[in-house]
């Protein structure tokens, strides 16, 4: 198993909600405001504030999973900017991202959506596994809590293709841009994230098997991430 791309997370690296907002709010004052870590650095910011509130107001069914989920989820993008910070080898989804951050032909709305796709198609599986230890469940037994943050950030790429999607002016069918949004589905990638999850915790008895299977989601996730960042001509 790749250390780039661990199975269970650290149980060192727990914090609080409120803990990894403040780290992200770090992180978007001290990062250059075209730099695409940055682009979705805010967008995470938003969901990530946006879930500590409802879980102010009770609105998640269980809190106390919720919690657990949304931490441990936030933790791997963290745990991958740390690990680009310190010239080491973040896990394969995330490294299109870092390697292109500053790319000019590269469009803001593409950088969100890359890091979306890496952190639910990569890091949002792992979190379900590493929540299930941390609070002794079953990944059914977080279903709920599941669907509720996905409900939140499918509005939340609402939100971003509308804050960064060029106007139609610009953005006309012949627009490679048209044809990248058309490729990639955040339905589909919660849809295969929970799969894996499940597939993930069937096979927590078989460290080897869950190591490999924890590696290729992570190459193909990368890749199609690469997709996403193709420099696009203006």
């Amino acid at each position: 198993m790749s250390q780039s791309s661990p199975v269970i997370a650290s149980a060192c690296s727990v914090g609080t909600v409120g803990t990894v907002v403040s780290r992200m709010r770090a992180l978007a004052a001290v990062l250059p405001e075209r730099d695409g870590v940055a682009v979705f650095n805010r967008v995470y910011l938003t969901v990530t504030e946006e879930i500590d509130r409802r879980l102010g107001t009770g609105e998640f069914p269980d809190p106390r999973a919720a919690a657990a989920l949304d931490v441990r989820f936030a933790e791997r993008y963290l745990t991958a900017v740390e690990a680009a910070e310190a010239d080491r080898r973040p896990p394969a989804c995330w490294r299109p991202l870092f390697q292109l951050r500053r790319h000019p032909g590269v469009r803001p709305l593409q950088f969100a959506l890359a890091g979306i796709n890496a952190h639910i198609g990569h890091d949002l599986a792992l979190a379900v596994v590493d929540a299930c230890h941390a609070i002794g469940c079953e990944p059914a037994d977080l279903e709920d809590e599941f669907d509720h943050v996905g409900e939140i950030l499918t509005a939340l790429e609402e939100r971003v293709r509308e804050d960064l999607m060029p106007g139609p002016d610009l953005l006309q069918l012949a627009d490679p841009l048209t044809h990248l949004l058309g490729a990639w589905s955040l339905e589909r990638a919660r849809d295969a994230a929970w799969a894996a999850a499940r597939a993930l915790w069937s096979l927590r008895h078989c460290p080897d098997v869950a190591g490999e299977f924890g590696e290729r989601l992570d190459a193909a996730v990368g890749f199609a991430g690469r997709m996403l960042l193709t420099p696009l001509a203006r």
